[in-house]
C-alpha cells in the first residue's frame, strides 16, 4: 500500500498501513547498527514495532558515484529503486522462496532527482556464504537460485554476500536492487553462476572455487 508523505512516499505492507511512519526510513530514528560488509556505508541493523531489520539507503558506486552517490533520475514511482526491490521482494516471498519480507520502501523526490531507502526483516543468526562456506551445501545454494530464477527473477549483483546461510542451515537470497523480471534464460542463469564463482575466488581463493564446482553440477541437474 503506498502512502504519501510531504516531498515523497512510501510502500508499506498493508497489515503495516496504519502504523507505518517514513521515520521508519531514517537511520537518526534508531540507536542504528552498521552492517559490516555493506561498501558503501549506507546499511543498518535496526529494530521497530516491526521487528529486528536492515535499513538500507541507496548509493550509487564506481564511475556513476561521480554525478552523485544519492540521488537517481526520476522516472515515474513504480520505476523507483526501493519500489522495484519491494516488489521483487513481495512477489518471492508470496512465493514462498527464502527472501526477507519487505517492510516497507520509501523515496524523497527534488525535481528530476530523487533518493530511496528500503527496510526489510532481518533473518535471525544469519552469515554471509562469504564467511560460511564449509556450513553452506552447493546443493542447497543451486535449488535457492533455481528456484529464483525459475520464479522469473534474475538477480542484479548474485555474489558471496548476498547468499545468507541461518543457524539452520536454511539458505537466503538478499539484496535484490535492479533485479530483472520475466523469464530468465539460459545465458543470464550462467551469468549469475559465473558472478557467484569470481566472488567465490576472490572471498575465497581455491576452496571457492573447488566449491562453487559443487554449486555448478548442482545446478545442471535442476529441473
Amino acid at each position: 500500500q503506498m502512502i504519501k508523505f510531504p516531498g515523497g512516499a512510501m510502500c508499506v505492507m498493508a497489515s503495516m498501513a496504519d502504523t507505518a511512519r517514513a521515520t521508519w526510513l531514517d537511520p537518526a530514528t534508531y540507536v542504528a547498527e552498521p552492517v559490516r560488509n555493506s561498501g558503501r556505508q549506507a546499511a543498518w541493523f535496526v529494530e521497530g514495532e516491526f521487528g529486528p531489520a536492515v535499513l538500507r539507503h541507496y548509493r550509487r558506486g564506481g564511475l556513476r558515484a561521480r554525478f552523485g552517490r544519492t540521488d537517481y533520475f526520476w522516472m515515474g514511482a513504480t520505476r523507483t529503486r526501493s519500489f522495484a526491490e519491494f516488489g521483487v521482494l513481495s512477489r518471492l516471498d508470496a512465493m514462498g522462496l527464502s527472501v526477507p519480507r519487505p517492510i516497507a520502501a520509501a523515496y524523497w523526490r527534488r525535481g528530476i532527482s530523487y533518493r530511496a531507502a528500503i527496510l526489510i526483516e532481518r533473518i535471525p543468526d544469519a552469515h554471509t556464504l562469504a564467511t560460511s562456506l564449509d556450513r553452506a551445501d552447493p546443493v542447497d545454494v543451486a535449488q535457492a537460485i533455481f528456484s529464483m530464477h525459475e520464479a522469473g527473477v534474475w538477480h542484479a549483483d548474485l555474489n558471496a554476500h548476498n547468499i545468507l546461510i541461518d543457524a539452520m542451515s536454511r539458505i537466503w537470497l538478499i539484496d535484490f536492487d535492479r533485479a530483472h523480471t520475466g523469464v530468465v534464460t539460459q545465458a543470464q542463469r550462467r551469468r549469475n553462476l559465473l558472478r557467484l564463482r569470481r566472488s567465490l575466488v576472490k572471498v575465497c581463493g581455491a576452496p571457492g572455487a573447488q566449491w562453487w564446482d559443487g554449486l555448478d553440477t548442482a545446478f545442471r541437474q535442476q529441473g
